[in-house]
């Protein structure tokens, strides 16, 4: 499929967007374009077929006041970062993972599937439009937020006949902002984030919507994040509101909750694993407990813990505050092993060590 044009005069002056580059925070500025595409059923109701896609200016949404989107939640996302490289080229990081999640929870959410190569291919005509935006320094890059939409006007419960796939970027810095360094995380008792059979497998929105009360009790708590738990499977440790959880083990195995159907399946998870066999420690993915974890750090079996998603990298993680009970050290350092697989996830995304799976996909 062929992408027109419709490019803007910049949003920003360039003085403007190397004030924001200096300081770009997380999520907060977005660059001069977006890409679209749209999605049409066909006339029987089978199938459907996308259309008119193009790179357009970045601005507001029409929408009828009866989208389906806004009444029914029908909506997914992705996230993945664009890198400049020493040489000034630009690249992001397995961004196959990432059209094939998509799809997954499209098929979920009973939205249309997305042909891989389009996916991509609606990256890199964005990243080449605003490839100024992309950050050069050091931990900085270029987040990168696909989505798709519901936006067939009615109030019959079904799925949408009309969907927008949209991509926009935004610059940014450290997720957690300042140095690195320990995070303290809140362990959610009253809430869950998904249950058997939901959507917690899928990158929905809704999801998202409902962690925000737990997270918004982690702050309150001086902590960062929230842990979700299974109270149906003795406490079992889930995910956090939007990262996967590690231990690193005294033995050197590399332990992380199995996949379930109730944890999000993330891309930086994933090469966390292959990386730790590339080393060649242990992995294993199972069922790891808050006993586990409460035991385990007070008899010293689990050395360091850390969290990984797309937009915080790899966080090591410094106590777990459960009510008035802390466990861990909130004066420890971030562990070896936590900052050497840290050191090398980046090195690849960055073009500083080798890419030897393959895994970096060049934009601009």
């Amino acid at each position: 499929m062929e992408f027109t044009e419709h490019l803007s005069t910049n949003r920003a002056t360039d003085e403007e967007r190397a004030r924001i580059l200096a300081n770009p925070g997380f999520g907060d500025f977005f660059t001069d374009h977006t890409a679209v595409i749209d999605w049409t059923a066909s006339e029987n109701g089978e199938g459907g077929n996308w259309h008119d896609a193009r790179i357009e200016p970045y601005g507001p949404i029409a929408l009828d006041p009866a989208a389906s989107v806004l009444h029914y939640g029908q909506e997914i996302f992705e996230g993945l970062k664009a890198y400049r490289h020493a040489d000034g080229t630009v690249w992001t990081f397995r961004p196959d993972k990432n059209a094939a999640r998509l799809n997954r929870s499209a098929a979920r959410l009973a939205l249309p599937q997305l042909d891989e190569e389009l996916f991509v291919e609606s990256l890199r005509r964005l990243v080449k439009a605003d490839v100024q935006w992309v950050p050069s320094e050091e931990g900085e890059s270029l987040y990168i937020r696909p989505f798709m939409i519901a936006t067939e006007a009615f109030l019959g419960v079904r799925a949408a006949r009309e969907v927008s796939y949209r991509v926009i970027c935004s610059p940014a810095g450290n997720y957690f902002g300042g140095e690195l360094k320990p995070v303290s995380i809140w362990v959610s008792t009253k809430y869950a984030r998904a249950g058997r059979g939901g959507t917690g497998n899928a990158k929905c929105g809704g999801n998202y919507a409902a962690s925000l009360v737990a997270q918004m009790e982690a702050e309150a708590n001086g902590c960062k994040q929230v842990l979700f738990l299974d109270p149906f499977n003795n406490n079992a440790v889930e995910e956090l509101g939007g990262m996967n959880v590690f231990f690193v083990m005294k033995d050197g195995t590399l332990v992380t909750p199995a996949l379930t159907g109730t944890i999000l399946e993330g891309v930086t998870r994933e090469s966390v694993l292959q990386l730790a066999e590339d080393r060649g420690m242990k992995v294993e993915e199972r069922t790891i407990t808050l006993d586990e974890w409460r035991e385990g750090v007070n008899s010293g079996d689990i050395s360091e813990v850390f969290a990984c998603g797309t937009a915080a990298v790899i966080t090591p993680i410094g106590v777990l505050k459960n009510g008035d009970e802390v466990i861990g050290d909130p004066q420890a350092a971030a562990g070896e092993v936590t900052m050497a697989i840290r050191e090398e996830l980046l090195g690849i995304q960055l073009g500083t060590v080798e890419d030897r799976h393959g895994w970096l996909e060049q934009l601009a």
